[in-house]
C-alpha cells in the first residue's frame, strides 16, 4: 500500500481534467518541491475552470492541500489569467486564510499559458527538460477540476460528472456539470440546441479540439471540457478535418520556408530542439530516418503554427502530429539529456495574446464568458471504459444488474497504469459492448 491518500485518488478514478487523461494516482505518487495549479483556462471560450475557482475554491484547495501532503510539497500555487476579476479575488482570499502554505499567482493573458511546460516556467522560472515532466524541476501540475475530484475522494466520492462548457452556435451558452456518459446531443439540448441545421461539434478548445465524427453517438467523458459547435465551413473544424494526405500533398506544395511556424512556438521559444519549418519538408524529401524529422517528439500540438503563425494557412501541427504517431509507431525515443534549456531571448514578445488569437479564429462573436446553468440528469449514459492514459478498466458489472451512482463499473487491470470507472447515474446496466457501458435511469 502507498500513501493513504494516493490510494483513494485512484479508489475514485480521477485523471487529469485538464489534457490527456493521465490517472492522478500516478502523479501524486511523487515527491516534489511545489504543487502548480492550472487554472490557465487558456484554451478560447472555456469557461467550467473560472467558474469552479470562484465558486468552489474552498474544494479546490483541500484537493491541493492533499496532493501537496502525498507530494511532500511545501508550496501549492494557483495560477490564473487575472482577466477572471472574480475567480481572482476568490483565489486570493483562499490564499490568505491558508497561512502562508498557498498562493495565487496572476497570469498574463497569452496562449498557451497552460501548457504545464510554459506555466512551470512562468511560475517558477524553470525549464522542464527536452520530452520531459514537470517532476524532473520539483514540480507536479494538475488541474482545476482534477483537484476538486481529490477532494472529493478523500470523502469517498468516485468522479462520476465532469463540468463543462458549451459555445458556439447554442441557443444559451453555458458552464453545465453532467454525468460522465451523457450523450452529446442531451448536453447540446440542455443549451437549447442548436443555432444552425449543419453543424459540427468540437470536443475541448478550438485550438486543440476534437472534431466529434459523429456527435449523435459521442458523450461526455472525463476530459470533456467543452463542446462547441461550429458550421461545418468555419476554419476552426475544416482545419481539423483535412484528410492527412492532403495536409501533406498541400505542405510539400505551399510551405515556403518562412519559419514563422518556429519563431512562434511555444517549445522552441523554451530553448527545445523544435522547428516546425524543418519538420515541414520531412515528408518532401523522404527523410524520417532525419534528426529533423525527430524533432516532432518535442511538439505539444497546441496549434499556433497552424493557426496563428503559418501565413501560407497549412498545418506544421498536423504534420508534425503525422510524423510523431509513426516514429512512436516505430519505438523511436528523444535523446533527453535532462538538462534544463535556455529560453529564447524573444519569448516574452512573441507570446500570443489571447484577444488576438480568437480574432484570428474568427471566434469573437462565441467569446461571451457564459454562466453556470445547473446539472443534466440524463435517462441513459454510455460510460467508456476507457477515458484516460492507460490501459482501459476491465468490465466488473453484467446485463441487468442494477447499479447505483458512484458504484465500480470498471477495475484497474493488474500491474497496469489505468483508472477506474464508475456509474454516474442510478439504473440498470442495459448493454456491456465495445468498450462501452450503456446505464438506463
Amino acid at each position: 500500500m502507498g500513501h493513504p491518500i494516493v490510494d483513494k485518488i485512484r479508489e475514485a478514478g480521477v485523471v487529469g481534467a485538464g489534457g490527456a487523461g493521465l490517472p492522478t494516482h500516478v502523479k501524486a505518487d511523487a515527491h516534489v518541491e511545489t504543487v502548480l495549479v492550472n487554472g490557465a483556462s487558456c484554451e478560447p471560450l472555456l469557461s467550467s475552470d473560472p467558474y469552479l475557482m470562484e465558486n468552489e475554491v474552498d474544494t479546490l484547495v483541500r484537493g491541493l492541500e492533499a496532493v501537496m501532503e502525498c507530494t511532500g510539497a511545501k508550496k501549492g500555487i494557483i495560477c490564473l489569467k487575472g482577466k477572471h476579476v472574480r475567480a481572482m479575488q476568490s483565489v486570493r482570499a483562499a490564499a490568505e486564510r491558508s497561512g502562508g502554505k498557498i498562493e495565487a499567482r496572476e497570469l498574463m493573458d497569452f496562449y498557451p499559458a497552460g501548457d504545464e511546460q510554459v506555466l512551470v516556467h512562468e511560475v517558477l522560472g524553470r525549464t522542464v527538460p527536452e520530452r520531459g515532466l514537470p517532476l524532473q524541476v520539483g514540480a507536479v501540475v494538475s488541474n482545476v477540476e482534477t483537484l476538486c475530484n481529490v477532494a472529493h475522494a478523500l470523502d469517498g466520492k468516485p468522479v462520476t460528472h465532469r463540468y463543462l462548457t458549451v459555445a458556439g452556435e447554442v441557443g444559451r451558452p453555458m458552464v453545465v456539470k453532467a454525468p460522465v456518459g451523457t450523450p452529446v446531443p442531451e448536453v447540446l439540448a440542455f443549451a437549447g440546441g442548436a443555432a444552425i441545421s449543419e453543424y459540427r461539434v468540437v470536443d475541448g478548445g478550438p485550438m486543440m479540439g476534437k472534431v466529434l465524427p459523429d456527435a449523435s453517438r459521442a458523450v461526455v467523458t472525463k476530459t470533456t471540457s467543452g463542446l462547441l459547435v461550429l458550421p461545418p465551413d468555419h476554419n476552426v473544424v475544416l482545419r481539423k478535418v483535412m484528410d492527412p494526405a492532403t495536409v501533406r500533398r498541400i505542405t510539400n506544395t505551399i510551405c515556403c520556408q518562412c519559419s514563422r511556424c518556429t519563431d512562434l512556438c511555444p517549445r522552441h521559444l523554451l530553448g527545445h530542439s523544435l522547428h516546425p519549418h524543418k519538420i515541414m519538408r520531412v515528408f518532401a524529401h523522404q527523410e524520417l530516418e532525419s534528426e529533423i524529422a525527430r524533432e516532432a517528439l518535442l511538439c505539444s500540438e497546441c496549434g499556433i503554427c497552424e493557426k496563428y503563425a503559418c501565413p501560407m494557412l497549412v498545418s506544421p501541427r498536423e504534420v508534425n502530429a503525422q510524423i510523431k504517431q509513426i516514429l512512436m509507431k516505430n519505438g523511436v525515443k528523444w535523446p533527453s539529456s535532462g538538462q534544463e534549456t535556455e529560453s529564447n531571448p524573444f519569448r516574452e514578445e512573441r507570446r500570443v495574446p489571447t484577444s488576438r488569437l480568437i480574432q484570428r479564429l474568427n471566434l469573437e462573436q462565441y467569446d461571451t464568458h457564459p454562466g453556470y446553468a445547473g446539472e443534466i440528469k440524463p435517462s441513459l449514459v454510455r460510460i467508456p471504459l476507457r477515458m484516460h492514459l492507460g490501459a482501459p478498466a476491465v468490465c466488473v458489472v453484467s446485463e441487468g444488474q442494477h447499479v447505483s451512482c458512484g458504484d465500480l463499473i470498471g477495475e484497474i487491470p493488474e500491474k497496469a497504469m489505468s483508472a477506474r470507472i464508475h456509474a454516474s447515474i442510478d439504473g440498470v446496466v442495459e448493454s456491456v459492448a465495445d468498450g462501452v457501458v450503456t446505464i438506463r435511469g
